[in-house]
């Protein structure tokens, strides 16, 4: 077979890691770039040897009949226009997390792929690292038991990235969106991808993006200024109940007066527990006494990887027809848990997913 023909929407910061994965893919050709950031396309282009290069995906679609697939890794608020014109133009999509804007945008991308009849994926990394893989082969062996309750962390004291990630308008939300939507995906996939039915959620906007605080971050968009505005929340928190009974705690912010940075998900069932951060342990009982788990070859959160199985798992959707294990009926119900979230933080009330 031939290589596939890979297109990049969106050549920013996110876009670094697709490129990295696929340059790495044997059955992969690097075809085309596209950016509405003109000087940033021909650095990208330059950098990568791409020769294709355009600052209008309609123009790039029409012109290049022979392109396969596309990496959408744009702004959040460009997902659902590139993604629906990609599959239009019968291309294969694999969309940057979150999905959309909101639910009904999801509805319609996923709609658009079943009728384009080509594969849109979502970018749920976390679903391809091997702490994910360990972790679900107990599940599925049954060694935890019936999973009631989890609980997820994605805490930064200060770590707004500043540019699109603040303005509501291009990312749709805060901390919630761009970090609350991995543990969500990862928790929720880890207990079998049970529905939402509902939601009660709130947000805080209290300290904002800490312009005062002196020196770097550690975290900074492409487009980072000092004009940046900050309209989204800087930490929200919600109870998710799924259909089969079990609730998820969850927490994501960019700024918190907590000690340090903190990302965990700790999952508890009738047999036993476990918490991820980032090395893996297990809390059971054995011989009716309790006791703590470890793997002789230890188990921990790493992103080292993680972004090439995810594109190894897209080539291999497109040329093998494999099941997609980030589909998009997933991004839709992810969608409507974030939508359901903001929507008990803007009411005060409970949410009920339908």
């Amino acid at each position: 077979m031939s290589k596939i023909k890979i297109g990049i929407i969106g050549t920013g910061g996110i876009s670094a890691v697709h490129i990295d994965a696929y340059k790495k893919n044997p059955d992969v050709e690097l075809y085309a770039f596209c950016d509405i950031n003109e000087k940033r396309l021909h650095e990208m282009g330059q950098r990568h040897n791409v020769t294709r290069l355009f600052t209008d995906k309609d123009e790039m679609l029409s012109a290049l009949p022979e392109l396969d697939a596309v990496s959408v890794c744009t702004w959040n608020c460009a997902h659902e226009s590139c993604t629906v014109a990609a599959l239009e133009a019968g291309k294969h999509v694999l969309c940057e997390k979150p999905m959309a804007m909101t639910a009904e945008s999801a509805l319609n991308m996923q709609q658009t792929a079943q009728k384009s009849g080509k594969l849109l994926m979502i970018g749920f990394v976390r679903r391809f690292g091997n702490d994910c893989m360990v972790l679900k082969d107990f599940i599925n062996s049954g060694y935890f038991g019936d999973l009631y309750y989890a609980k997820a962390t994605y805490l930064r004291r200060n770590g707004n990235p500043g540019g699109w990630f603040g303005d509501k308008s291009r990312s749709g939300g805060g901390p919630l969106i761009d970090l609350g939507v991995h543990v969500i995906d990862l928790v929720r996939y880890l207990f079998g991808n049970q529905k939402p039915v509902s939601v009660y959620g709130a947000t805080f906007n209290k300290l904002g993006d800490r312009k005062n605080i002196k020196g770097s971050n550690g975290y900074s968009s492409a487009d980072k200024s000092t004009d940046d505005i900050c309209d989204v929340e800087d930490l929200a928190t919600a109870l998710i109940r799924f259909d089969n009974g079990a609730v998820l705690s969850i927490e994501a912010s960019f700024s918190l007066n907590i000690k340090k940075d903190e990302g965990k998900i700790e999952l508890f069932g009738t047999k036993a527990g476990a918490k991820l951060d980032p090395e893996l342990e297990i809390y059971t009982e054995i011989n009716d006494y309790l006791a703590n788990v470890s793997l002789a070859t230890p188990t921990a959160l790493s992103f080292d990887g993680l972004f090439e199985n995810e594109i190894n798992h897209f080539v291999d959707c497109i040329r093998n027809n494999v099941p997609c294990k980030s589909p998009a009926s997933d991004g839709v119900d992810l969608m409507k848990i974030l939508d359901a979230i903001y929507e008990s933080a803007r009411t005060g009330h409970e949410v009920v997913i339908n």
